[in-house]
C-alpha cells in the first residue's frame, strides 16, 4: 500500500505585517450571521461600499455566490462535471454539508484576512460550532479579536414578511425540508462582537455601526 504524498506547509516570502502596512490597515473577517432575510447580504455589501470609499482593501463572500462556484451543489456540478463527480464533491444543504460549507469559506476567509483584506461574509451559517471553528481558525493564524461576529438580528415573522427568494414560502409548504428557522435551528451567537437590531435601524445605519467598530478597534482608519 502506498502512503499518501507528504504535505509540507510553505511559509510565504512576504508576511502578513508586511501586507498590512502597504494596505495601511489591519486584515480581519467580519463575520455576518443570521435568519435568510435578515439583510446580511444587503448590510455587506453596504459596509463594502464604504470601505471602499476610505480606501479600504476590502472583499466579500456571499453565500448564493460561493454556492455558484467553490461550494457549487451537486445540481450545478452534474451540468458540468457529471453524476459522480457531482455525488462527491457537491455540496447541499444537509447538516454536514452546511459545516464543510463554512469551513471551506473559513479557510478561505483567513487566507484574505492574512493577506491584509477586510473580509467580509454573508452565510446564514446556523451552528454556533461551526462559526466558533473559523474564530479559532483564523484567530490562531493571526490574532485574538481578528474574528468579529456579527448577528444581524431580524424576528422571524420579519424575515418570513420579506422573503425576497420565496424560500419560507417554499418551506412551509414542505417543498423545501431542514430551512433554517423553520425545521432546523439556528443557533444565535452567545457572544457577538457586534448584535444588530435588523428590524429596527436602517441599512445605512447598521453598516455605519459597523464601520465605526472597525475604526474603533484599530482595524481601519478613517
Amino acid at each position: 500500500m502506498t502512503e499518501p504524498p507528504k504535505i509540507v506547509w510553505h511559509p510565504p516570502s512576504i508576511t502578513r505585517d508586511q501586507r498590512e502596512r502597504l494596505n495601511g490597515h489591519r486584515g480581519c473577517v467580519v463575520w455576518f450571521t443570521g435568519l435568510s432575510g435578515c439583510g446580511k447580504s444587503t448590510l455587506a455589501n453596504l459596509v463594502d461600499h464604504k470601505l471602499h470609499d476610505l480606501g479600504v482593501h476590502s472583499v466579500l463572500l456571499d453565500g448564493d455566490n460561493v454556492r455558484h462556484g467553490l461550494n457549487a451543489t451537486p445540481q450545478l456540478l452534474e451540468e458540468s462535471h457529471g453524476a459522480e463527480f457531482a455525488a462527491r464533491f457537491g455540496l447541499g444543504f444537509s447538516a454536514q454539508d452546511r459545516e464543510e460549507n463554512i469551513r471551506r469559506i473559513g479557510a478561505v476567509a483567513e487566507l484574505f484576512a492574512t493577506s491584509g483584506l477586510v473580509t467580509l461574509t454573508a452565510f446564514v451559517s446556523p451552528y454556533r460550532q461551526d462559526r466558533d471553528a473559523v474564530r479559532a481558525r483564523v484567530e490562531a493564524s493571526g490574532r485574538a479579536g481578528d474574528f468579529i461576529e456579527v448577528f444581524v438580528d431580524a424576528p422571524l415573522e420579519v424575515c418570513e414578511s420579506r422573503d425576497p427568494k420565496g424560500l419560507y414560502r417554499q418551506a412551509r409548504a414542505g417543498k423545501i425540508k431542514g430551512f433554517t428557522g423553520i425545521d432546523d435551528p439556528y443557533e444565535a451567537p452567545a457572544n457577538p462582537e457586534l448584535h444588530l437590531d435588523a428590524a429596527g435601524e436602517t441599512p445605512d445605519e447598521l453598516a455605519e455601526r459597523v464601520v465605526s467598530f472597525l475604526v474603533s478597534n484599530q482595524k481601519i482608519n478613517r
